[in-house]
């Protein structure tokens, strides 16, 4: 896989996708109008570091952004030049895994939005599935389980070279407020390959709904069940947190905001929907 990632037309690719996104410079400082003046003249030297598998990942650089709610979310961004790279395994890598990924997933995939999702699940409650299970995955992108994700990787993308750029990407620690800090688990939010990884994971919960036939829609690491009954609602949210717990290793946000249906055991909601929505 390596080699298809760094042909010139895909690097040319990757390239131009990271400099149309523009974004902030990382920690080494470099923007990105400067990328691809860099990489025509370091790209030999970037590649064979590459394939000798002595190619080390710059840190990221953390940025925190405020959510609305008064909380603030940590972005990671990496250098342009690691942003580049992981665009370029991101166009090589999708393919394998879009082939397999499920009809109700529509985060970041193509051909797919949120609009799709909430007309899916207008469709679901206009059918009678009106009781709703609402699970809040708490801060999904920092607990993610390094192992897991790359075992779910391998499944496909066998390249040992692909596979250690992606465990460094993983695992490259990030300088919050001049302190650089390791990391053992997550998803750096804000890099380009982030997306793809965030469905790889989260395909598995995708596939045993499915083999439960669950009426469900995802949207990245937002997600909810439809039902037909609230004592249905609340078996199905039981089991769904401990196939989370257990199979995922991904925690549960206890935190639910009220409702006026009963909160589940495990700070699962389960509650029917009022009204069908109108557009």
């Amino acid at each position: 896989m390596i080699e298809k990632v760094l042909k010139a037309r895909n690097i040319t690719k990757a390239t131009s996708h990271t400099t149309s996104n523009k974004g902030a410079a990382g920690v080494d400082a470099m923007p990105v109008g400067e990328l691809k003046k860099y990489i025509t003249a370091n790209k030999d030297q970037i590649f064979t570091q590459i394939i000798l598998k002595k190619y080390v990942p710059q840190a990221i650089r953390g940025v925190e952004i405020p959510k609305g709610n008064g909380k603030t979310r940590l972005l990671g961004v990496p250098t342009v030049v690691d942003r580049m790279l992981q665009q370029a395994v991101n166009q090589v890598m999708a393919p394998y895994f879009e082939l397999e990924f499920k009809d109700f997933s529509f985060g970041f995939r193509p051909k797919k939005n949120a609009q799709q999702a909430v007309l899916q699940a207008k469709k679901n409650i206009e059918e009678g599935y009106k009781h709703i299970v609402d699970i809040d995955l708490k801060s999904f992108f920092d607990e993610v389980d390094h192992a897991l994700l790359l075992q779910l990787i391998f499944r496909k993308v066998k390249c040992p070279i692909t596979l250690r750029l992606i465990r460094l990407w993983l695992k490259a620690p990030i300088l919050i407020k001049g302190k650089l800090c390791k990391r053992r688990k997550g998803i750096p939010q804000g890099s380009p390959i982030s997306p793809l990884l965030s469905n790889i994971m989260l395909h598995e919960l995708d596939c045993y709904l499915e083999s439960q036939r669950y009426k469900h829609v995802r949207y990245a690491d937002d997600f909810s069940i439809y039902t037909k009954s609230k004592s249905k609602a609340k078996k199905i949210g039981n089991e769904v947190y401990l196939f989370l717990k257990d199979k995922l290793k991904l925690p549960i946000n206890r935190a639910m905001p009220e409702h006026d249906s009963a909160k589940g055991t495990h700070g699962v909601l389960a509650y029917e929907c009022p009204t069908v929505f109108n557009y």
